[in-house]
């Protein structure tokens, strides 16, 4: 009888840890807070490349300092049709970033979610759209996987999660 429990125990205790981001401190930062600009509204500016940043991806609410609620997962032309003529942060221009752009906000020194969570708080560790379609199927579009900063190929009738920038002004 104690062996269903002991089997139950040990997997939440695995997936209790599995949930918490794991950063190797002997590698340097790829996000740094300091090459950001908190803009104090739920959006971040990178200073060297000029893009702006929801902090918060799309379903979340930025509010007293974090992202709260659920991120919501759309297919990719959900996405683009969302950020079509979005306004956030009394801002318009919002549009699914690109796959290099949304690269720059991975932290390769992370896992789980592999991002800046000062930054981009109760960020999901899982994939997010890109604007950039397949060149070879065009069923299929780049998504950035927030669990370990790797990229990859998905349907786009697949629900994924999405985070909006825009060029800075």
């Amino acid at each position: 009888m104690n062996t269903p429990s002991i089997f139950s125990l040990l997997f939440l205790l695995l997936s209790t840890s599995a949930v918490a981001q794991t950063c190797l401190e002997s590698i340097a930062p790829t996000t740094p807070s300091s090459n950001f600009t908190d803009n104090l509204d739920g959006t971040v500016s990178d200073k060297k490349l000029g893009l702006m940043w929801m902090r918060c991806s799309i379903g979340q609410t930025w509010s007293q300092g974090t992202c709260l609620g659920d991120a919501t997962e759309l297919s990719w032309q959900e996405a683009l049709n969302i950020a079509h003529g979005y306004e956030y942060a009394n801002q318009l221009g919002w549009r699914v970033p690109n796959v290099k752009e949304l690269a720059t906000i991975t932290e390769g020194q992370c896992v789980r979610p592999a991002i800046n969570e000062t930054l981009f708080p109760n960020t999901p560790a899982d994939d997010y759209w890109t604007s950039t379609p397949s060149v070879t199927d065009s069923q299929r579009a780049w998504v950035i996987a927030f669990f370990n900063s790797s990229n990859s190929l998905k349907q786009k009738s697949l629900f994924v999660y999405t985070r909006l920038v825009r060029t800075a002004n």
